[in-house]
């Protein structure tokens, strides 16, 4: 029997509706059944998805909505960004058949990233994910379409079998949303600080914390320590005397 794990698919910026609903057949040829949509150029519903779907329409009627990748993944607890080329970020970088040793342990509360069909996802897009997935192909033809991306990683992760179930030796990582808010916090601080100088850094800095905070996995209660952490500082204290 097939492992019951089946990450949410994620589609940043999709471009034409046939690519859509191919990418829903193909997560239906594999049993997977969620998929998520970040600002789509033409607009959702689309009737051109539809077409091409080949009747995973029980996916595409099930489609949800988003304005932003953050708000997309906020209630994940992994989610990996796909790329063709390695990018300059703080991250792990995985193989396609290393991919469901790493998803297992989170169920459906991991998702996979795919960016447009032109450009595929921004810097800012892959610092909202823990990790980076690294399709290989061919130096000399590098594109591909959306639809055979999704296929290919719902492949892999279909065909990925657990030699047993996975314990947990530490709490489960925390969900996404909470540690944008923990951000949001510290950057509430950074500010006030005066940290982010020059002004105009503050974007790639704010990114480089996001990574390196995903990149450690942290739990919600290690989340609630740190902001408990910040707010003492916001709040500030007197400085303690030596004892006599």
């Amino acid at each position: 029997m097939r492992n019951p794990f089946r990450p949410k698919v994620v589609l940043v910026k999709p471009q034409m509706g046939e690519n859509i609903g191919a990418a829903a057949r193909a997560m239906a040829n594999f049993g997977f059944t969620e998929m998520r949509l970040v600002c789509p150029r033409d607009g959702w519903p689309n009737p051109k998805a539809t077409a091409m779907a080949a009747g995973a329409n029980h996916i595409l009627d099930k489609v949800q909505l988003f304005d932003s990748l953050q708000d997309a993944l906020a209630d994940c607890h992994y989610a990996v960004a796909t790329t063709a080329r390695i990018r300059e970020q703080n991250k792990r970088v995985l193989e396609p058949s290393e991919l469901g040793e790493q998803m297992v342990s989170f169920q459906a509360n991991s998702a996979v990233v795919f960016g447009p069909e032109r450009s595929g996802l921004e810097n800012d897009d892959i610092a909202c994910c823990h990790d980076m997935l690294r399709i290989p192909v061919a130096p000399d033809f590098a594109s591909l379409n959306l639809a055979q991306s999704v296929l290919l990683i719902c492949y892999e992760l279909f065909r990925f079998q657990p030699l047993e179930q996975p314990k947990l030796v530490r709490d489960p990582v925390a969900p996404l949303h909470e540690y944008e808010g923990m951000l949001g916090q510290l950057s509430d601080a950074l500010d006030i600080s005066g940290f982010f100088y020059p002004e105009e850094k503050k974007a790639s800095m704010l990114r480089n914390l996001r990574g390196m905070f995903l990149s450690v996995g942290w739990s919600s209660q290690q989340i609630r320590t740190m902001r408990g952490v910040i707010r003492s500082l916001q709040r500030g204290h007197p400085q303690k005397q030596p004892d006599d």
